[in-house]
């Protein structure tokens, strides 16, 4: 039996986003690619539904960038290369410096 699928103005409604929003997403986040038919028609998976709520916490809720999200999501799924574990270490390093010039111990 094949799973419940659902069109991006459904899945955009559901989660509270713009279409548009959904269409760039995908091509910013590698994890998330919904299913097209022939014509070209996104269809969209329960799976689909929770990773773009994953995304929307990430970007606007726990405030990451697009990019901070990419890192997290490539963490998280135990994909990351040498430019995130780069871009990881250079963003701890802003911190720690940030936190180092306000003088606390």
């Amino acid at each position: 039996m094949d799973a419940q699928k659902y069109s991006i103005g459904y899945t955009a409604k559901k989660v509270g986003l713009p279409q548009s929003v959904l269409r760039y997403w995908e091509s910013v986040f590698e994890q998330f690619n919904p299913e097209k038919t022939q014509g070209g028609t996104r269809r969209y998976s329960d799976e689909d539904i929770s990773l773009i709520l994953k995304i929307k916490n990430l970007l606007y809720e726990r405030k990451f960038t697009i990019k901070g999200a990419q890192a997290y999501l490539k963490e998280e799924t135990g994909i990351i290369d040498k430019e995130w574990q780069q871009y990881i270490i250079s963003e701890l390093t802003d911190i720690i410096a940030t936190l180092d010039s306000k003088g606390e111990p």
